[in-house]
């Protein structure tokens, strides 16, 4: 008698269609996203298409809202990885319902639904809210620099862009010449086709300069008028240097020629051509407030944030507001948190760095020392701890777990869509975990 084993003949038909309900297990992530999804309002995406059912069916949008949300949720963003997933991976396979979009159309959904892919952020922490996941006793708050879908190399000075528009004029020219000498062309010929784009590129970023130019110059006015005003209101200069306002040098700074609204921002590691993603969370680690800026600094983000927080709160259906807000040095603002105090809100935020020892001469007495003795407290230094455990792993879990360290698009509106759909996924394989002990 020969050896016994489970047949494998890959050449048998099935003898009835399969049921991808056998698929998968019961708990796994892909059914939690489908039944999620049933539970969110995709008014806005069915909304975009025609009601007559007029031209080429187009995907459920349904499916495809679920499909990006369990692809970002496992670390892949990439339209042609996901594509490629449609194919070989069990758990997309299920979600698509053995559909395979096309990495183009994909990419095309994520542009054409970017507001309606933003607000699921507020859909999916609603859910974390009836699963009781949210709690605003003490929320923390922080920044962390994602990369842009540039390189830092194609940064360029507004005398860099001038002197690459006037070249590439030349090199036009002189190819012009070559290929028509005295007479006219009409058209120029295909291989000139992308310098055509690459002055386009140049001349958006001359402009934007000089637009960036002209708002500081405004800025510098007012920032003036408000010393004045305050000089002849209270008698005493105010702290700080003045601006100057001499003759116009011109744009300054310099522009990328790929994403013109990233920046190089600073992080531990050095400079890297990116965005400043902020986050507000609870002591649960469910993000509660996403959103982007440009630059490095998170001075001045304090109170704008947790207003953010607030307002997504709100749209949960939590009125009550965060009775703790912890966040590092480089939110210190005494307007802001004096602001936030008046709200109701306990804030936490040093007013020295880690670093140093001694505290600037102008930075001694008043809310800055209060603020230090709080800190000093056996309270308030137990509190504070708290917030590297809150929010720090959240960007971990984000940029290194999930991959989800660079941006996939341009732009900030684009890429602020992109970060609240990664924190939207987030919170979901949150609520997914705390299923079962929910149950």
């Amino acid at each position: 008698m020969g050896q016994n084993f489970i047949g494998c003949d890959r050449e048998q038909e099935l003898l009835l269609p399969p049921s991808l309900r056998d698929w998968l297990p019961e708990d796994h992530l892909a059914w939690f996203v489908l039944d999620a999804v049933a539970e969110l309002d995709l008014g806005a995406f069915f909304g975009a298409y025609r009601r007559d059912g007029w031209g080429r069916a187009a995907h459920d949008p349904a499916m495809m809202v679920a499909l990006l949300l369990y692809v970002y949720a496992v670390g892949e963003r990439s339209s042609r990885q996901i594509e490629r997933r449609c194919h070989e991976d069990v758990a997309v396979r299920v979600i698509a319902a053995n559909q395979a979009p096309d990495h183009a159309t994909i990419a095309r959904f994520r542009v054409r639904h970017q507001d309606a892919l933003a607000d699921l952020f507020g859909g999916v922490l609603g859910l974390c809210a009836r699963a009781g996941l949210v709690s605003v006793g003490v929320v923390a708050l922080d920044g962390t620099k994602v990369h842009a879908n540039a390189s830092g190399q194609a940064n360029r000075s507004y005398r860099q862009i001038a002197e690459e528009m006037l070249a590439e004029a030349d090199a036009v020219d002189a190819a012009e010449d070559a290929e028509h000498g005295d007479r006219r062309g009409d058209e120029l010929p295909p291989e000139l086709a992308e310098a055509t784009s690459r002055r386009a590129r140049l001349a958006r970023a001359k402009r934007q300069l000089e637009q960036e130019c002209e708002v500081e110059q405004a800025e510098r006015v007012a920032m003036l008028a408000r010393r004045a005003e305050h000089v002849a209101r209270t008698g005493r200069r105010p702290v700080g240097r003045p601006p100057t306002l001499g003759p116009d040098p011109g744009p300054r700074g310099r522009v990328n020629l790929t994403d013109p609204d990233s920046r190089s921002v600073k992080t531990p590691r050095g400079f890297i051509q990116g965005f400043n993603a902020q986050a507000v969370c609870t002591e649960q680690q469910v993000v509660i407030a996403a959103e982007l800026r440009i630059g490095s600094p998170d001075g001045g983000l304090l109170e704008p944030m947790i207003a953010a927080a607030r307002a997504e709160l709100a749209g949960a259906g939590i009125d009550e507001p965060p009775a703790t807000v912890l966040a590092d040095a480089g939110y210190w603002s005494a307007p802001q948190i004096t602001e936030l105090t008046d709200q109701g809100i306990d804030v936490l935020v040093p007013p020295d760095g880690h670093r140093r020892a001694q505290p600037l001469a102008g930075k001694r007495g008043g809310l800055y020392q209060h603020m230090r003795d709080k800190l000093a407290s056996d309270d308030g230094r137990g509190l504070y701890r708290r917030r590297q455990h809150m929010i720090e792993p959240v960007f971990a879990q984000t940029k290194v777990t999930r991959r989800a360290d660079r941006f996939q698009r341009r732009g900030l509106a684009a890429c602020h869509a992109e970060w609240r759909l990664i924190c939207a996924t987030h919170n979901l394989l949150k609520l997914w975990r705390a299923a079962p002990a929910a149950s």
